[in-house]
């Protein structure tokens, strides 16, 4: 698997007016609930007004983000690198670099990384913390 890119967002950064975000001194956090995953957050509903918010996502090998529901907020998903299997809303898509998924809230989804771990650009709206 080429990291290389996913390396390029984890050292990377948000760039708004008056203001730049370096990924690099986001510290990575561990899933509340989900072990093996991993989160940078990149930028949070506090800094939006709860408008939105984004997150790097780092899902080691065959470990999963489980069956969950959004009640409020639509998610996307980024892949950056790695592969896995997202089960949105009853269908399987595979996940592979350059893939894109819209999950709208309210909608069951889970994610399953690969042999090679998964690591995602999530983006929620209304944020999700």
């Amino acid at each position: 698997m080429n990291k290389d890119v996913f390396e390029a967002f984890n050292i990377g950064n948000l760039s708004i007016p008056g203001k730049i975000i370096k990924f690099d001194q986001i510290a990575w956090s561990k899933h509340p609930t989900f072990e093996g995953v991993e989160l940078k957050h990149i930028i949070t509903g506090k800094e939006t007004k709860g408008q939105f918010s984004y997150h790097l996502v780092r899902i080691a090998p065959g470990k999963a983000i489980k069956n969950h529901i959004h009640e409020t907020q639509l998610e996307t998903h980024e892949v950056i690198a790695g592969t896995g299997v997202c089960i949105n809303d009853g269908a399987k898509l595979n996940y592979e670099v350059g893939v894109i998924s819209i999950i709208p809230a309210k909608v069951p989804h889970e994610v399953v990384a690969g042999d090679d771990g998964l690591y995602l650009f999530a983006k929620f709206m209304p944020a999700l913390c």
